[in-house]
């Protein structure tokens, strides 16, 4: 009796011939390479380093496309940034040591964010490994116990003949819900050894699908299709999933208000009449969502900033949809679904029966007689603008209008921690799902530009916009020389208020005065003319304009904006 996967596993003659006579002249480092074609890779991030020289060497022979950055920590969020906007887990090359640590904030990102990096860094000469003080350049006692407690998983190669295996099922880690960065690590002697190994070819590692239970389906079906004043949070769970479409059906079935966080923005349509935009950090928002009888959270952890800082308090209950298990009930006690958004919404969509009487979308009442969503959700919009109008802020609104006119709507822009970045969180409109991305998962300044620069690699035809303080620039003015070698298109707003805007603000208010947070700075349009990227001086009135003059001519570009922006007044003192 012969199997399906008997004939699966049997491989061809012409299989059996090349394997038997392997080209002459490829070393552990074309096994890193070849496996990650195998698997589908088609762009990889990184630095070489002398212990890594194995696998860059063998980039030479493949058809790989490879983009070096300036610092490992900003090659980290080029990968994470690529790994965001594909959905594909994103290869970032590494050597040891120093190399592998300085891209541990990058990868802290990652993991907070769900991007799927796929780390690969050298390890010194197998001899070595075991923690003894031999005394190897770079070495560590334990190099991967630097990255233990940040990935989601660990790959420890000490054979020729691990590498394909460790590789793929480090992939099938980062790419099973929910996404995260993994690390892979290899000695630099099995880097370099020669090799008789076959060419490896297509790999398997599709990675596994998270679905919910379905007992736990029919509660939260119940629940939401019974509520008087049903609500929902989508997260970036919802985003990284590619199930906004199934949100939007849910929320109109539902007539159930939606606010998207801030690594969740796209997730829902911003002028929806059943959105409530992304004002989380605004006592208005949390007032109504406490108010729903019945909340669903979709693909968030209702963490510091999703909750206006630990001040939500739900009095309804909470159904909670998330991929990673330890974030549900983490803050609030729920009906906790481990899944996937995607299979997750489509379940409840087939489960749900229309609400009675929920009126056409913008119509209302409903038929308990409470006011309909949308009408919810105006009466909220309006109070949350009224506020804002209250406090003086013309110059930031301006700002952030100016760059959502100029922005092409399927661009994707990335931004740092700046104050020009916070108040997107809450105010711009991302237009599309997956097009708006921050360093808001870890905090980290320094994402912007390189983010952007990953991004561009996507799609050298389209566009991106990068946005820093000048603070957060310059961590990354290296990668000007980047930008520049590669003729990426990606244009770089620097908000320059002449320090750390943000640390000046929160010290102020809290201590009556600053301290460290004024800076000396470079002539920013003069600096990036020197790397061969035009540069432009902007006002507040010109930046629109600047702008999409920037965006229309290719490759880098960088706009300076001398501002000094504020916040406005939080509300979870």
């Amino acid at each position: 009796m012969t199997h399906d996967h008997d004939l699966v596993l049997r491989p061809t003659p012409q299989q059996t011939a090349a394997a038997l006579d392997p080209p002459a002249g490829r070393n552990g480092g074309d096994l890193v390479i070849e496996t990650l074609t195998g698997l589908g890779a088609d762009t990889v991030f990184g630095l070489p380093g002398q212990h890594a020289l194995g696998m860059f060497d063998a980039l030479r022979r493949s058809g790989l496309t490879y983009i070096g950055l300036r610092v490992e920590n900003n090659a980290g969020f080029a990968a994470d940034a690529y790994g965001r906007i594909t959905g594909q887990a994103t290869p970032l090359l590494l050597s040891t040591g120093p190399g592998a640590l300085t891209s541990l904030a990058a990868l802290q990102e990652a993991a907070a964010a769900s991007a799927p990096v796929l780390a690969i860094s050298s390890q010194i000469p197998s001899a070595g490994l075991g923690g003894g003080r031999h005394g190897y350049l770079h070495e560590l006692r334990d190099q991967k116990a630097s990255f233990r407690d940040i990935v989601k998983s660990v790959h420890t190669v000490r054979t020729a003949s691990q590498i394909p295996s460790a590789i793929a099922a480090a992939w099938e880690s980062a790419l099973t819900a929910p996404h995260g960065p993994v690390w892979v690590e290899i000695p630099q002697d099995v880097l370099l050894a020669e090799t008789t190994l076959p060419v490896v070819t297509a790999m398997d590692a599709t990675p596994h699908d998270l679905v919910p239970r379905p007992e736990l389906t029919a509660v939260a079906a119940h629940l939401l299709q019974n509520a008087e004043r049903p609500a929902i949070i989508a997260g970036g769970g919802v985003v990284r999933a590619d199930a906004s479409g199934k949100l939007r059906a849910l929320a109109e079935k539902l007539d159930a208000p939606v606010v998207t966080t801030f690594g969740g923005k796209g997730a829902f349509p911003w002028e929806h009449p059943l959105s409530m935009q992304s004002w989380l950090e605004d006592r208005h928002t949390t007032d109504l969502l406490e108010d729903a009888d019945v909340l669903l959270v979709v693909g968030s952890g209702l963490g510091e900033l999703s909750s206006n800082y630990h001040t939500f308090a739900p009095r309804g209950r909470v159904v909670q949809i998330e991929a990673d298990l330890g974030k549900l009930e983490s803050n609030h006690a729920c009906l906790g679904i481990h899944a996937d958004a995607r299979i997750a919404l489509a379940a409840l969509l087939e489960t749900v029966e229309t609400v009675e009487g929920a009126p056409p979308v913008s119509e209302g009442p409903r038929g308990s007689g409470g006011p309909s969503g949308a009408e919810r959700v105006a009466t909220l919009l309006a109070k949350v603008r009224e506020r804002i109008a209250g406090q003086e802020l013309t110059l930031e609104q301006e700002v952030l209008a100016a760059v959502r006119e100029a922005l092409p709507d399927d661009s994707p822009s990335f931004w740092d921690m700046t104050i020009l970045a916070y108040w997107a969180w809450s105010a711009f409109d991302a237009r599309h799902p997956n097009t708006m991305h921050s360093a808001q998962g870890a905090g980290g300044l320094g994402y912007g530009f390189p983010a952007a620069i990953g991004a561009a690699a996507v799609d050298r035809t389209k566009p991106v916009l990068a946005v820093s303080g000048d603070g957060g620039a310059m961590y990354s003015i290296a990668e000007l020389a980047t930008a520049r070698q590669y003729n990426l298109p990606v244009t770089w707003l620097i908000v320059d208020d002449g320090g750390y805007g943000i640390l000046r603000e929160y010290m102020t208010d809290a201590f009556g005065e600053a301290t460290a947070t004024e800076l000396s700075r470079p002539d920013f349009v003069a600096l990036a003319e020197s790397f061969g990227v035009p540069a432009v001086r902007t006002t507040t009135e010109s930046l629109r304009e600047d702008l999409t003059k920037a965006f229309a001519q290719p490759g880098p570009s960088v706009v300076v904006l001398p501002a000094l922006l504020r916040m406005f007044a939080p509300t979870h003192l």
